[in-house]
């Protein structure tokens, strides 16, 4: 009676202290966390929580989730619980200043239209075409409104980027005023060649997203005095009036950057003529920067593979520079993996005392030069392999330019608006040899989701971009969020399944094709062994092979439904196993480990006991 009586006790002892813990573990440890994932994937980055502490005012995020509509999709609810329990770590890390609210838009509710309201992406699913919501919707306190209208599990490594923009751009900040000189068609237009009209150059709208982008022509008068950051892409033709107001702009301390090109080859009308150069010389020549506009560099490591009419191609004006090729010790170019683009200029160290040079980008050793225009009239790309002969060395595309530089006029042309003039000055300039890489066929592809534009990059020069206007703009808290990893981890087992079973799949489709195919050639022969009244009269031969024919495409059928339903046995053992595994032998081992620690341990208090 005694025993039982302390092991009542005993048990009720255990359940306080249990919860006893539990309480001051939500007291005390509420904020803690230990993130033992890979890439970290449900922490903050530092450029996150830069962007939470810079908060004024409350910002209320509104997640809507099909929770019950979504029953049964498991991949999606489980990406849900990902952006939940990110959104969590934005609550718990803001200090109060991030106020989450989940919301399941029912059919035909008032939630559904408050998702309407705000223009959420409603992805229809199933034969029925319910309506599936995964979005987000955002209001800070001057009711200014921001959403992503569907988290895409394919952009998941651009999900707290996504989400940290948000909240940055509802955050109020100083607006950035990006002024972005070009003639190019980098708004959109009507093509020349196709008559069609081409959308806008996603890396410019990108910019658009973040900053005030006002864009100007070639004609512009001036450079506008509240400009923050200067864009320069394929300058050419510049009046003396808008060089100087440039140069002036940067002598007085304005952030510039320039892409300029020795041949722009994504122009429409570049294939009507030859080379399609920039043209900055005069300024360049007065600062001191070596841009040779006439020769384009050729690169046999770092070219890319082109799908030609003779099959597929290495093109060596074509250059994916990776992370060998990128300055991994600079804030723009940190972290970022690839970079595209076509016919590269390069550029050489400025000459003058007191210019800082560093370059960004940079070719393999295996490059040499090419004049622009042969290169702009070469069409086949194995003729520049052919002709192909390595200098052994390096080509500098991109470069930081900063330090004291005088002026590239003696005076104010006529026609110049100046208030004054400078004879020299600081600049801060960023250089970069190519224009091609903007433009959206070198980095990003574009697919329809539910109605709904996908941009789905490739490459990172839009990263590239918005990390060089960031930090000329003096914000680098974006920078450190992007492409941060995935939240879900390959099944390697599973997939080699997979692709083992689609081989033989594929296979067995084929020789039914094949088999297809010569039955349709023999059945169009008898087509013209017609009747005098049109029938199609078929003799004893034909007949049978025709059966013959039928019943093997009945037998072929029946292999692949098998290949298919071996293919899903196969991953239902494996995940049968992994179930078993996680869910009764891991406890069972877990426990057997505890209860051999609890008699070590009893021993050990024994022997002091005894001793």
């Amino acid at each position: 009676m005694l025993n039982r009586l302390s092991t009542f006790v005993a048990g009720v002892l255990l359940l306080l202290v249990f919860f006893v813990l539990v309480l001051l573990n939500n007291q005390l440890l509420g904020s803690a966390r230990l993130d033992l994932t890979e890439n970290q994937v449900y922490s903050l980055s530092e450029g996150s929580k830069q962007v939470l502490n810079e908060l004024d005012e409350p910002v209320h995020l509104y997640l809507f989730f099909s929770d019950k509509a979504s029953k049964g999709m498991t991949g999606l609810r489980n990406y849900a619980n990902r952006v939940e329990s990110l959104l969590e770590e934005y609550r718990s890390a803001s200090k109060g200043k991030i106020i989450l609210h989940k919301v399941d838009p029912e059919p035909f509710s008032e939630a559904e239209d408050e998702a309407s309201r705000f223009g959420l992406t409603a992805a229809s699913v199933g034969a029925a075409g319910d309506a599936i919501y995964l979005g987000l919707a955002a209001r800070n306190a001057f009711d200014d409104e921001k959403v992503i209208g569907f988290f895409d599990p394919q952009q998941e490594s651009f999900l707290e980027y996504e989400i940290s923009k948000l909240i940055y751009q509802l955050s109020d900040p100083k607006q950035v005023k990006v002024t972005l000189i070009t003639d190019l068609q980098v708004q959109g237009g009507q093509n020349p060649m196709t008559g069609r009209f081409d959308p806008a150059w996603t890396s410019i709208s990108q910019l658009q997203q973040l900053y005030d982008v006002q864009v100007l022509g070639s004609d512009a008068a001036s450079v506008p005095v509240d400009t923050d950051v200067l864009l320069l892409i394929h300058p050419k033709n510049l009046t003396d009036a808008l060089q100087f107001s440039i140069d002036q702009y940067a002598l007085n301390g304005g952030k510039l950057m320039v892409f300029v090109d020795p041949h722009h080859e994504s122009d429409p009308m570049a294939a009507m003529g030859g080379a399609n150069g920039s043209d900055l010389h005069k300024l360049f020549d007065a600062w001191g920067i070596g841009f040779d506009a006439d020769q384009v560099v050729l690169d046999a490591a770092t070219g890319l593979d082109i799908r030609t009419q003779s099959g597929v191609t290495r093109h060596m004006g074509f250059l994916g520079l990776g992370a060998e090729q990128l300055d991994s010790s600079d804030v723009i170019t940190r972290g970022l993996e690839l970079i595209n683009g076509a016919s590269f200029g390069q550029f050489s160290a400025p000459k003058g005392p007191g210019l800082s040079w560093h370059p960004l980008l940079h070719s393999s050793a295996s490059s040499r030069l090419v004049d622009n225009m042969s290169y702009a009239m070469t069409r086949d790309a194995k003729q520049l392999a052919d002709n192909f002969v390595s200098s052994d060395q390096q080509y500098v595309l991109a470069a930081r330019l900063a330090g004291k530089v005088k002026s590239a006029f003696d005076s104010a042309p006529e026609g110049a608006e100046v208030s004054q003039w400078r004879a020299e000055g600081e600049i801060n300039v960023i250089l970069v040899g190519d224009t091609d890489l903007l433009t959206d066929r070198f980095w990003v592809s574009q697919s329809n989701f539910f109605g709904q534009t996908i941009f789905t990059p490739f490459a990172n020069n839009g990263d590239f971009l918005t990390n060089a206007v960031e930090n000329l703009g003096g914000s680098n808290a974006l920078i450190s969020i992007r492409s941060r990893g995935t939240f879900s981890r390959p099944f390697d087992v599973v997939q080699a399944l997979t692709v083992k079973a689609e081989q033989a799949f594929r296979d067995q489709e084929q020789l039914l094709q094949r088999e297809l195919d010569e039955t349709e050639q023999a059945l169009a022969q008898l087509q013209g062994q017609r009747s005098e009244g049109g029938a199609l009269v078929l003799d004893a031969q034909q007949q049978q092979a025709l059966d013959d024919f039928m019943q093997k495409k009945i037998e072929i059928r029946r292999a692949l439904r098998d290949v298919r339903h071996q293919l899903d046995k196969d991953i239902e053992r494996l995940g049968s196993w992994l179930k078993f595994i996680n869910i009764a032998v891991a406890p069972i081992l877990l426990v057997l480990l505890l209860g051999l620690m609890a008699r070590l341990l009893r021993r050990k208090a024994g022997k002091v006991k005894h001793g």
